[in-house]
């Protein structure tokens, strides 16, 4: 059975080096999971995580002529409900717009919301600069 860049297969761990860990795949291919393809989190130790002869599910990432194979098990991992694609985000400021008003009405209303924050930034980094602690002496 060949493999194709986006199938997820199950693999076991070879070896574990700093960068990485070397995944033995279905019909003797060794594929590179990198460290940064590990977790959703940040890994710090990949030890932490993986373990010689652990079995994984990995997803094929790139082939190269040379037959060097990229892998990745967060990839392989099920969408969790509370992860959301960057695809689906929406910007907290522009739900407070009403998508039916006419664009000079959405500019405006975005320009004194604009307005608004700013003299309260304003407002705060001034309250700050005042506070500092610091204070002059009479007489020097």
């Amino acid at each position: 059975m060949p493999f194709e860049v986006g199938d997820v297969v199950e693999g076991t761990v070879l070896n574990i080096t700093d960068f990485g860990a070397f995944i033995q795949l279905p019909e003797g291919k060794t594929g590179l999971v990198h460290i940064s393809e590990v977790a959703n989190t940040y890994v710090k130790d990949i030890r932490e995580h993986l373990k010689e002869h652990d079995k994984v599910k990995v997803k094929i990432l790139s082939m190269d002529a040379n037959g060097r194979i990229s892998l990745s098990i967060k990839k392989a991992l099920p969408k969790n409900n509370k992860e959301r694609d960057p695809k689906d985000f929406v910007w907290q400021s522009n739900r407070n717009y009403n998508t039916n008003s006419s664009f000079e009405e959405r500019l405006l209303k975005f320009l004194k919301d604009s307005d608004e924050r700013q003299q309260q930034l304003r407002k705060n980094f001034d309250s700050k600069r005042r506070n500092t602690g610091y204070r002059k002496s009479n007489g020097y």
